[in-house]
């Protein structure tokens, strides 16, 4: 599972008129607060920076009778399957060390490592392209190497991670890699969705839009494991926040969201003045699984009430598994 690019954010402007409202909003939030409002309650969906392929929506789209072409042409939008380069080798970073791995070899390293090798043999199939691609498109280390052996770029374990059908599939797919306008495509990916992927320069501001790096609904990636909730007390919660709260914390409100519901801005509400958050840093700061996140305030005697959201987000089609449209999931 790639773990890439987590820490990048961007700042936008706020208009005059959004201004105004969140300081509104922080009056709110500071009446709620002294009522008893003691618990942040965040639920939200999905495990890893949502860009490209799914594993878990792979494996639901293999057991559903689909082909490794047919997932990975869904996931990366446009795309074609070609051929990789003869005798191609992958530069390896493991520990101190640079390896020179033949390409293949590489790959019957990673499956496995990567995904459950009782998947479909669809699933395995698209994750040795995926990987394979990954592989030949990444340049972790510059001029040095191209991949890391772990998350930071994809886990390589070796000749210990393989197994029969992981290489079967990777047989089976042999040279294939994805390619976009007849060159190369670098097909990130993730473990879970969620129900919708994301547009890579939303998941990473700064990174340039790619066209078959755009979100996509997934709807075989919805099921209850894919949905989460972490309650942190107000203390907790400003102690993860260290730095970006003026005065007491007070609370969270939404500004803007993405093709999928993941957080791109927020604001963290403090007694003293807001302090705006990249959607990253934030799901960072406070451990969340994903930026598909939803914030609510519970009293020690009362419902949870929703923090504000102001994304101006449009309301998504609801994936299966209870991700109400444009709302929190259900929990």
């Amino acid at each position: 599972m790639l773990a890439i690019g987590s820490t990048y954010h961007r700042f936008a402007h706020v208009p005059a008129l959004l201004a105004s409202a969140l300081a509104t909003l922080a009056l709110w939030a500071g009446a709620t607060a002294s009522a008893g409002a003691s618990t942040l309650v965040i639920t939200g969906a999905g495990n890893g920076h949502g860009v490209g392929m799914s594993q878990d929506g792979a494996y639901g789209y293999a057991k559903h009778g689909w082909s490794s072409q047919a997932i990975l042409a869904h996931y990366y939008t446009g795309t074609t399957i070609g051929q990789a380069p003869a005798g191609a080798v992958v530069r390896v970073l493991i520990g101190a060390t640079v390896h020179k791995v033949p390409l293949e070899r590489y790959v019957r390293g990673v499956v496995s490592a990567e995904v459950p090798s009782e998947w479909p043999l669809a699933a395995l199939e698209a994750q040795a392209i995926a990987s394979r691609t990954y592989a030949l498109t990444a340049h972790a280390g510059g001029s040095r190497f191209d991949v890391y052996s772990d998350t930071r770029s994809q886990v390589y374990r070796g000749v210990a991670a393989e197994t029969a059908q992981t290489n079967a599939a990777v047989a089976a797919t042999a040279g294939q890699i994805v390619t976009y306008a007849g060159r190369p495509a670098i097909t990130y990916f993730f473990a879970d969705s969620g129900g919708m992927t994301e547009d890579v320069q939303n998941a990473w501001p700064g990174s340039e839009p790619q066209p078959w790096l755009r979100g996509v609904l997934d709807p075989y990636d919805t099921e209850a494991q894919s949905r989460w909730k972490l309650n942190l007390s107000f203390t907790a919660a400003a102690a993860r926040l260290q730095g970006l709260v003026k005065g007491r914390f007070r609370g969270i409100e939404v500004l803007r969201r993405g093709h999928s519901p993941r957080i791109l801005a927020a604001a963290i509400l403090g007694t003293a003045g807001n302090i705006r958050v990249g959607g990253a840093e934030l799901a960072a700061r406070l451990g969340l699984r994903d930026t598909w996140a939803y914030f609510g305030m519970r009293s020690d005697k009362g419902p949870v009430k929703p923090e504000p959201d102001h994304s101006g987000s449009s309301p998504r089609p609801s994936p299966a598994g209870g991700v109400p449209a444009g709302g929190a999931p259900a929990g």
